[in-house]
């Protein structure tokens, strides 16, 4: 199956599971600040539920629901703003806007905050807290059947395990503790910087990532303009890694949230290993 057609039915999903409706006491003005807690909340809101989603939603390099949060109002996480929209529940992440959640729970406003997910266990668990959140169990249940079947389908034991490095910006890297890390696994590859000590995150010298010499390096996806962060993406012993054909493309918004979307960058990454296994 294409990486393209994978998840082509997750966001309709919600839709088919989408009785009964929201319960009394569930909030009927919904505003959502965080880009990962946007994606959850457009999945499974009930119609007219969800008012106004962060302005990172409709960004197609980091969202991918951007075509679905131009129908939602933006907002970009102000306490003013928020306010004046008279939300029964605003939703956060723990690591944003937080001097704007500290300012509505002092207004009264009631702010449920998100952690991100740092492992494919924890989508499923933020999915069942969204929709225990939004009245929305019984959707939010199917949703997290329906993942735990393509997950399994995608997570095939496998002997032949090639190594692959995620390289970003400043020359960051993750380890297998992390969302990132989880989907090089679930693919079928053995993280290169694992095996380098890099348990969680952290900065890894050009030196030990040509040491290394992974099958595959999975880079991020550059922004426009100049940017001093991005510049060692452009260093040769990069260049040379993804010159010889060990490029694996770019942690795009399929890997940022933990949302079912990471089904389909496993699968992008699980057509990658085919590729070299059969070289």
């Amino acid at each position: 199956m294409r990486a393209t057609d994978f998840i082509a039915g997750t966001v309709l999903l919600a839709g088919a599971f989408s009785a009964p409706a929201i319960a009394n006491d569930a909030p009927h003005r919904v505003v959502s600040m965080n880009l990962c807690t946007d994606q959850l909340a457009m999945m499974l809101a009930d119609e007219g539920q969800l008012h106004s989603v962060s302005y990172l939603a409709a960004d197609p390099r980091s969202s991918a629901m951007a075509e679905t949060a131009r129908a939602f109002l933006a907002n970009r996480g102000l306490a003013e703003e928020i306010y004046l929209m008279r939300p029964d529940l605003v939703i956060a992440g723990s690591f944003t806007t937080r001097a704007t959640v500290d300012m509505l729970r002092r207004l009264g406003i009631p702010v449920a905050v998100f952690e991100p997910a740092y492992g494919l266990d924890e989508v499923r668990k933020r999915i069942l807290q969204m929709g225990q959140l939004l009245g929305r169990t019984t959707t939010a249940e199917a949703l997290v059947a329906d993942y735990d079947n393509r997950l399994s389908a995608l997570q095939k034991e496998s002997q032949t395990r090639p190594s692959a490095a995620l390289y970003y910006a400043n020359g960051y890297t993750s380890g297998d503790r992390t969302l990132a890390g989880q989907i090089l696994i679930a693919a079928g590859f053995e993280n290169a910087a694992s095996r380098a000590g890099y348990a969680s995150g952290g900065i890894l010298p050009l030196e030990i990532l040509a040491m290394i010499d992974a099958d595959a390096l999975v880079t991020s996806q550059p922004y426009a303009g100049a940017s001093r962060a991005e510049e060692i993406l452009q260093h040769p012993v990069v260049k040379a890694l993804q010159e010889r054909g060990a490029n694996g493309g770019f942690t795009d918004r399929d890997w940022i949230c933990g949302t079912p979307y990471v089904l389909r960058a496993i699968s992008a990454l699980a057509e990658l290993r085919q590729e070299l296994v059969s070289e």
